[in-house]
């Protein structure tokens, strides 16, 4: 990803967008066809001498043309004929968006791999599902991971429309009004690039489709956070439910040995940070005075390559993440009886219902005996109910043992997972 938003990948993007126009002049009639040919065997750049020239007359494409034609010579007249430089530009930014997408639309692809795997291996695993950060109902760490599983296919669904947003391209002059060089040339042009001509075009391409490219990527990463957030807290040693892999020679901490610290999902939900704030930046790069100016320019020099580069990293990270994840199932039994199975109150509720209590006094007599577990040492709701008068004059033994069984849960996950393939 560092490749392509590099100098050298840059002016080359540049180069090929100015060929491209030559090539699509020389169809329509424009300009000699030996002068696109003598153009495209001597066409070259300097990446030095780009800026060189640029020291002096401080604007990047004349310098990046001024060099070119160094090497072309006289044919170099034909190049850039009719153009401003948005149209190379913001045309070349395309390209570099849609390649950028490709490599994202891969890792992503592999991160919903290793999600899938994950969650097919755990789809029995049952843990405490957890709300307000409170002890809920039974769950199974597979199902968890099928919501992770869903979000991540939604991500891959939104990039592949994105594509169709920022293939896009702009070869119509000064302010977009193709005065100075034929609308059929920007159709020549963006079909050898593999873009589409924008459908109204100023000087520039509107940058609500930067935007949505932007807040695309920081959804992204808003949802690699969530999963990192969630593996975070399910590390703290109080639950240690799962684990970021250790490796055998890591260290954790400089002043204490025992440490194993889950760097990599606080690594990237830091990263999310990033990627949220340069999306907002090009939220602000929507609004620029009539046709166009450049106060996009400075700010998109920094929030693309780095978004891009950012959420490269990110998919990552969070692949190896989810693949190399240490799992504890007996640490997810442990943590769901505690207090004697209090999750398992609602099925005492609804039982008690069932057989004729009121929902109010049901809700008042099983509350008050999970209250008195939770509050307790060694607190054991199942055995309060089975020895409250109240709860055996409605249930026998058998339907008491029943509320207290986790597959009750569990029995309809079957469609979800049927609705995601695994």
């Amino acid at each position: 990803m560092g490749e392509l938003w590099s100098d050298f990948f840059k002016y080359k993007t540049w180069l090929r967008v100015e060929i491209a126009v030559c090539e699509a002049q020389a169809e329509l009639g424009y300009i000699p066809k030996e002068a696109v040919e003598d153009i495209k065997a001597k066409a070259d750049f300097d990446p030095e001498r780009i800026l060189e020239i640029e020291a002096e007359v401080r604007h990047d494409v004349i310098a990046f043309l001024t060099n070119v034609n160094e090497h072309v010579g006289e044919a170099g007249r034909y190049i850039h004929l009719g153009m401003t430089s948005s149209d190379m530009l913001d045309t070349a930014l395309s390209v570099q968006l849609v390649e950028s997408l490709n490599v994202i639309k891969t890792h992503v692809e592999n991160l919903i791999q290793a999600i899938r795997y994950k969650a097919q291996e755990h789809r029995d695993t049952v843990m405490i599902g957890r709300s307000h950060g409170i002890h809920a109902e039974p769950i199974t760490f597979g199902f968890k991971l099928a919501g992770w599983l869903a979000e991540m296919m939604r991500h891959r669904d939104r990039f592949t429309h994105l594509e169709e947003k920022i293939a896009v391209g702009k070869i119509s002059g000064a302010v977009g009004t193709y005065a100075n060089i034929d609308p059929r040339i920007e159709s020549l042009t963006c079909q050898k690039l593999g873009l589409r001509p924008d459908t109204a075009s100023t000087q520039v391409i509107s940058r609500d489709i930067h935007g949505e490219f932007m807040n695309a990527l920081a959804l992204l990463a808003a949802s690699i956070e969530r999963f990192a957030v969630e593996i975070r807290n399910l590390q703290r040693t109080d639950v240690l439910e799962v684990e970021e892999f250790f490796s055998k020679k890591q260290k954790g901490s400089s002043a204490m040995p025992h440490k194993r610290n889950p760097i990599r999902s606080e690594r990237l939900t830091g990263c999310a940070r990033i990627i949220r704030g340069n999306a907002m930046a090009a939220l602000e790069n929507v609004a620029l005075w009539h046709e166009r100016d450049i106060s996009h320019s400075s700010v998109e020099r920094v929030i693309l390559p780095d978004s891009c580069i950012l959420i490269h990293f990110m998919l990552v990270e969070a692949t190896y993440l989810i693949k190399k994840l240490l799992v504890y199932p007996e640490n997810m039994t442990r943590n769901m009886n505690i207090y004697g199975g209090v999750v398992f109150s609602q099925r005492v509720l609804l039982s008690l219902v069932e057989k004729g209590v009121s929902r109010e006094e049901a809700y008042e007599v099983v509350q008050s005996l999970a209250h008195t577990a939770w509050n307790t040492e060694g607190g054991d709701f199942r055995a309060l109910v089975s020895a409250d008068d109240r709860v055996q004059a409605k249930l026998s033994t058998e339907e008491i043992d029943a509320c207290f069984d986790p597959n009750h849960h569990l029995r309809n996950l079957d469609e979800v997972y049927q609705r995601l393939g695994i």
